[in-house]
């Protein structure tokens, strides 16, 4: 930021606004999951945007890349209401940026790629690539097939490329650089952790009664709280810190002590 002189915006500090908006494109899920209206941030509204996301993989979504990057920043504080239609989701968020920027852009840095019950409690590969493009869902279905998925089993990427809001026709795709045929990293797309089996249990098992209760209720902080016991407290002190202490000491790792 200071090398390149980029301003810092935080969405939800003033005088930044998050402001109605009523997308042009049928909402597969969003328009109900929000009925009081759909909100963006102001800022947003007219410019071009560059996702930086990471190869990894995702206990709910197979993989998270150029698509999921925008879950952080376009939707606002009740956004974990959307995990139960994460693909859905996924596929409304980019129909909305593609009404509101002019242009998107998407680095994808697999220099480290995660594998396992991501996005939290990856196990780390170094993989050495770099994967860009404009088209979003191009750049998930390229990586997801590097990962050793089939791109159209993935919901969220074949959904976006049914809609026509991308290609993930990997045989259809220009792609300049490595040839992906030859591929296949074999990562996993099976694994849980304690926590994702629990939250699976409510958005799509037999606890889907109680989502509404545990989730969309005043007492959703328990939630939270459980979340960072398991992952800050007892899975980064018993996995955590040895991937990370192993991590720093390859090439990758040393040039970020650097900075």
């Amino acid at each position: 930021q200071d090398k390149c002189d980029l301003p810092v915006v935080h969405l939800d500090t003033p005088p930044n606004l998050w402001v109605d908006y009523k997308p042009k494109a049928d909402m597969l899920v969003l328009d109900s999951i929000f009925p009081e209206g759909i909100q963006i941030p102001q800022t947003f509204e007219g410019k071009n945007i560059i996702h930086l996301p990471t190869m990894k993989t995702h206990v709910f979504t197979t993989m998270t890349g150029a698509m999921k990057n925008a879950f952080g920043g376009l939707l606002h504080r009740k956004r974990h209401w959307t995990h139960s239609v994460i693909h859905e989701t996924l596929v409304d968020l980019l129909a909305i940026q593609q009404e509101i920027h002019p242009g998107i852009f998407a680095v994808m840095d697999g220099t480290f790629a995660g594998d396992g019950p991501g996005p939290r409690a990856m196990r780390w590969h170094v993989k050495d690539t770099l994967v860009s493009s404009s088209d979003q869902v191009a750049i998930d279905a390229v990586s997801a097939y590097m990962m050793g998925f089939d791109p159209m089993s993935i919901e969220f990427i074949r959904l976006a490329h049914e809609r026509g809001l991308g290609c993930a026709d990997i045989k259809a795709l220009n792609i300049v650089g490595e040839d992906i045929e030859k591929v296949n990293w074999h990562f996993s797309r099976a694994e849980n952790t304690f926590a994702s089996k629990g939250q699976k249990l409510i958005y799509w098992g037999p606890l889907k009664f109680l989502e509404n209760a545990l989730l969309r209720s005043p007492i959703v902080g328990w939630a939270f709280l459980a979340s960072n016991l398991y992952h800050n407290g007892y899975w980064l002190n018993t996995y955590g810190k040895r991937r990370i202490k192993s991590a720093l000491k390859t090439d990758w790792g040393k040039l970020f002590q650097s900075y």
